[in-house]
């Protein structure tokens, strides 16, 4: 059994909403590791039990020892077009993404980019992601075998869709249901894998193809399912001209059994109170992703009018890339509070690490298994170094709480930050130097 030692961090609720009991903070904290990969214990260092096996030992000082960063929302093919010069979030789909999506019909082309991306993930301290794939099945193959050798925590699923793009991305009802259908059949529930049924939206299927992803979510229900909602204003008029007897873009997912305590999904940046009602009577969650939100000038993100307390829709955060401009969760947190402020609210550096950790467990259903330090789960780890740069150094000096450097950190970090990373008690990333 191996030991890591330094401050940790952990959480056991949203500390903005069940109080600041719900951080865990440990300034001599402890994690101790089993050969299973997951936590044998963690708490104070001074109360560790005389009992453990410790064979190996590890001290990182005043570095932070955190569970491993979940990305709720990711686009895998589209690793590498980061900064795409969209008009808008339309223009932006035909002009770069779909036609990069279309190389994933090449399985080779899909292996080396899955290697890629998840090291990627990795190097930001991401342990665990619900990603789309493109529509090719070879592609979602490619990334789970890819992850299934890391032994990372991931959900993702071909995308499915059937109209409003150019044919090398599109399937068809039939094929994109048995496809997701045999995807299900071989990778759901391996190891640490999920399947996340994956409508792209609403413009790019027909309802023949929404009926079938429902039809899928009914027979599948321990399922995730993943699609966009009210990202940007032009998106949610070409959704009402194609769907004109729906009430509201909620109303079409709803139509067709796409709404539910497994179902995510992404933006959710214009959404009526009403929509916001029957969101939260359903259980249906939201993924909040700030770079991705302010690049294709989509809109802004108000936490406080999605939580309301008199409806509250569960929400998490992920980078979205490629639209989202950073791998970085850090990155996404600064972000997030950024736009926070724009809304005239508040985000709480605490809370925006536990949006990037427990929360998004929960809204994929793994808290059981990860988003905290707790014995039983698996050790997914991020070790994050509040002093990485000059800039947070010098931040960090005048640090005079837990919140003051939890927030520094989430404003000011990015990957530089992420000293090293552990999935499943494997060290899997180390910072060099």
């Amino acid at each position: 059994m191996k030991l890591l030692t330094g401050r940790t961090l952990s959480f056991t609720g949203d500390p903005e909403i069940d109080g600041s009991g719900a951080l865990r903070w440990e300034e001599h904290g402890a994690i101790a590791i089993g050969d299973d990969g997951r936590i044998a214990w963690a708490g104070p260092l001074a109360e560790l039990p005389p009992g453990l096996a410790i064979t190996a030992r590890e001290d990182f000082g005043e570095m932070i020892l955190a569970p491993g960063f979940i990305d709720a929302h990711i686009h895998f093919p589209q690793y590498r077009m980061l900064a795409a010069p969209g008009r808008d979030l339309l223009d932006w789909l035909a002009r770069f993404t779909f036609p990069e999506e279309g190389r994933f019909a090449d399985r080779s082309h899909a292996e080396v980019a899955a290697e890629i991306f998840l090291d990627r993930l990795v190097s930001n301290g991401t342990t665990a992601a619900l990603a789309f794939s493109s529509v090719h099945k070879g592609a979602a193959e490619a990334l789970f075998e890819a992850a299934e050798r890391r032994g990372m925590a991931l959900a993702t699923g071909k995308t499915m869709m059937d109209r409003n793009a150019p044919p090398v991305v599109l399937d068809d009802a039939e094929t994109g249901a048995r496809d997701t259908e045999d995807l299900i059949a071989r990778w759901h529930g391996r190891g640490r894998l999920r399947y996340a049924i994956s409508p792209r939206f609403a413009i790019t299927s027909t309802e023949t193809q929404l009926e079938a992803s429902g039809a899928l979510l009914k027979a599948h229900p321990d399922c995730l399912m993943q699609t966009h909602l009210s990202e940007s204003r032009r998106e949610i008029e070409t959704v009402r001209a194609l769907f004109p007897n729906d009430r509201d873009y909620t109303a079409v997912y709803e139509r067709f059994g796409l709404v539910g305590p497994t179902c995510l999904f992404a933006h959710g940046i214009h959404l009526s109170d009403d929509e916001c009602r029957r969101l939260s009577e359903t259980g249906s969650a939201v993924v909040h992703c700030p770079t991705s939100n302010t690049f294709l000038g989509s809109g802004l993100f108000d936490l406080g009018h999605v939580g309301a307390a008199a409806r509250p829709v569960g929400f998490g955060l992920a980078t979205d890339i490629g639209g989202g401009t950073s791998y970085s969760m850090l990155t996404t947190m600064g972000e997030a509070c950024k736009v926070a402020m724009l809304a005239g609210r508040h985000l709480a550096g605490a809370r925006a690490f536990y949006l990037a950790t427990l929360a998004n467990a929960r809204l994929l259903h793994l808290d059981a298994e990860i988003g905290s330090l707790e014995a039983g789960k698996w050790a997914d780890i991020v070790l994050l170094d509040p002093r990485a740069t000059p800039v947070l150094a010098a931040r960090d000096d005048l640090s005079e709480s837990v919140e003051d450097r939890l927030f520094a950190l989430a404003v000011l970090g990015d990957d530089r930050a992420v000293a090293g990373t552990w999935v499943a008690g494997r060290k899997r990333f180390a910072r060099a130097g």
